[in-house]
């Protein structure tokens, strides 16, 4: 599985490149800047792009600019963020054209290489992946979500970092069938169609957040 990695800090790209290699992904790119990214995911068309979100020259919002200008010239091309804080606004961004594995971790919350591993292969296949603090901030922005009960907000929430009934069950310690009714009652309460294939429904649900 080919990958480009973005980031500026040359110990942290060292060590991912080596963890990554480790775990028989292939680095086809390690870049440190905004400008060098956008024409390595281009030319190099990879599996999946970790990217950070602030990269030299200005560290505002490089790596993501350049990973949904990529996005535009490869389409579905998949993208994980790696960013030392929640920046819901290039979330919105990211996510706005709902097509290709997306993610969205924090740093210093990823405490298991088999997290972060598991991460990167979702979203390679075309998955969800995102942190729950993100996902916290996203869904805290949106007000008619009060029309959920509690249980419900904790399975949206659970939802939209890219869960699978089974999992939402037993985060919950309850039955698929009482997930199953939940996630229906969601889709009915805020007028979304239901899909059964879990990377639709994420992005059904974050698009209803105005992702």
């Amino acid at each position: 599985m080919r990958v480009v990695i973005a980031e500026d800090l040359a110990l942290l790209r060292d060590g991912l490149t080596r963890l990554l290699e480790a775990y028989d992904f292939e680095v086809v790119a390690a870049v440190d800047n905004g400008p060098s990214l956008l024409p390595a995911l281009v030319e190099q068309k990879p599996d999946v792009a970790v990217v950070d979100v602030r990269l030299p020259p200005t560290f505002t919002d490089e790596g993501l600019q350049a990973a949904i200008a990529a996005r535009v010239a490869v389409p579905g091309l998949p993208v994980l963020v790696l960013s030392q804080h929640v920046e819901p606004l290039y979330a919105r961004e990211l996510l706005s054209d709902r097509k290709g594995g997306v993610g969205y971790l924090l740093k210093d919350r990823v405490s298991h290489v088999a997290q972060f591993i598991d991460a990167v292969r979702r979203v390679a296949a075309g998955g969800t992946a995102m942190d729950p603090e993100v996902v916290s901030q996203l869904l805290a922005r949106h007000q008619p979500l009060a029309a959920l009960t509690a249980r419900e907000r904790e399975v949206l929430g659970l939802m939209a970092e890219g869960r699978s009934n089974g999992a939402i069950a037993g985060k919950l310690f309850i039955g698929e069938k009482a997930v199953s009714k939940h996630i229906s009652s969601i889709f009915t309460k805020l007028g979304l169609p239901p899909s059964d294939d879990d990377h639709r429904r994420v992005l059904a649900v974050l698009a209803y957040l105005n992702v």
